[in-house]
């Protein structure tokens, strides 16, 4: 029987969303009943809210989430109710040509729900990411929960579900860094400054942040920046340059995703160096790079999706370093909130104001 519980919907592009009750079914095969916890507010939803990733309004916003197992379908054995988790928006599939070729975090057949949770009037919600937690349960498949330690906080084992994953992982999975290494990120938000702490974690020397907002510089500080520029003040190709003994970093992550940004990052590195986009460009957007520069510069470039994480392996290994107080994901959260807020939280992250706003259930 279905369940009725509180949800934030976006019903049309661009407008305000809304909190309302939604029917949310029992689980069938392959699927899991969570009872969310924690979600954080994240750019994604944002863009979902603006028609910027699809037009299959109305959406149920979140995705970002942590929370506890309710009940699961027949034939579920990954997962049991009473479990803490984190949830993912790439449960893999094992079978597809990327799984089967030993690289599943590119998995071509990524698993969701198959039964719709709905509005009240029987109209069916997309689901953010396949996820919805923006909402007091919601229905997942069972690959989309991963299990890690219930000693962590949900507000921040949550943040692993997207932004701070995609960053971490950008740096360590995707970006490779290494001990030694330089390293800088353009742009200093959530998933920027994951970068930075993941950079750190993998033992970076040099750790570059560029934004143009002191407040998010300084935020990049603490989260392991061995130097900062502010590039309305000073060019950041030069500014890498000149902190790299004119080399430029052997590893640069795009966290914004236009196209001024990727060129500075593909000028920024050093020969045979890597760039990795990370930021989330819309489709509108095109790069022009002198064929003979991408020639001659050697080295790689590289498109980080979700971080190229699996979840299995990557979300426990993260909490556990978070426990040990080697990963610092508290300082991601920068207010708890409640659903009938996550309109203005939307509206603070456009202006700057947060790192992440996280809505408590």
């Amino acid at each position: 029987m279905a369940q009725e519980v509180r949800a934030v919907v976006a019903h049309k592009k661009s407008e305000p969303v809304t909190v309302e009750t939604i029917n949310v079914p029992d689980p069938g095969p392959g699927e899991a009943l969570v009872k969310v916890q924690a979600c954080g507010v994240c750019h994604t939803d944002l863009h979902y809210r603006e028609g910027g990733i699809s037009e299959d309004f109305p959406f149920l916003l979140g995705h970002e989430a942590a929370g506890v197992v309710e009940s699961v379908g027949n034939d579920v054995v990954d997962v049991a109710p009473g479990d803490y988790v984190v949830l993912n928006w790439r449960a893999v599939c094992g079978v597809c040509r990327a799984c089967r070729r030993g690289t599943p975090w590119y998995c071509f057949d990524t698993h969701n729900a198959t039964q719709p949770m709905t509005l009240s009037s029987g109209q069916e919600l997309e689901p953010a990411l396949g996820i919805g937690a923006f909402a007091e349960k919601t229905l997942v498949a069972s690959g989309q929960c991963t299990k890690v330690n219930p000693d962590a906080k949900p507000e921040v084992a949550g943040l692993l579900g997207c932004g701070m994953m995609a960053g971490i992982g950008a740096a360590i999975n995707t970006g490779q860094v290494g001990r030694g290494d330089s390293f800088a990120v353009i742009g200093c938000g959530g998933v920027g400054n994951a970068a930075i702490a993941g950079a750190k974690l993998a033992g970076a020397t040099t750790i570059i942040a560029v934004d143009v907002d002191p407040r998010k510089l300084k935020w990049a500080t603490e989260f392991g920046a061995t130097h900062t520029i502010n590039a309305k003040e000073q060019d950041p190709v030069e500014g890498i340059q000149e902190l790299t003994d004119g080399n430029g970093a052997n590893v640069v992550v795009d966290a914004v995703g236009v196209p001024d940004t990727f060129r500075q990052a593909f000028y920024a590195r050093d020969l045979a160096g890597m760039v990795v986009l990370v930021g989330v460009p819309t489709p509108d957007l095109k790069i022009e790079l002198p064929l003979i520069d991408v020639f001659g510069r050697g080295g790689s470039t590289r498109s980080s999706w979700y971080g190229d994480c699996l979840p299995n392996r990557d979300f426990p290994m993260l909490i556990d370093l978070y426990l040990q107080g080697r990963l610092p994901l508290d300082k991601f959260v920068t207010e708890k909130i409640g659903l009938d807020d996550v309109e203005e939280a939307f509206h603070k992250m456009e202006r700057g104001e947060v790192l992440r706003s996280v809505v408590m259930m």
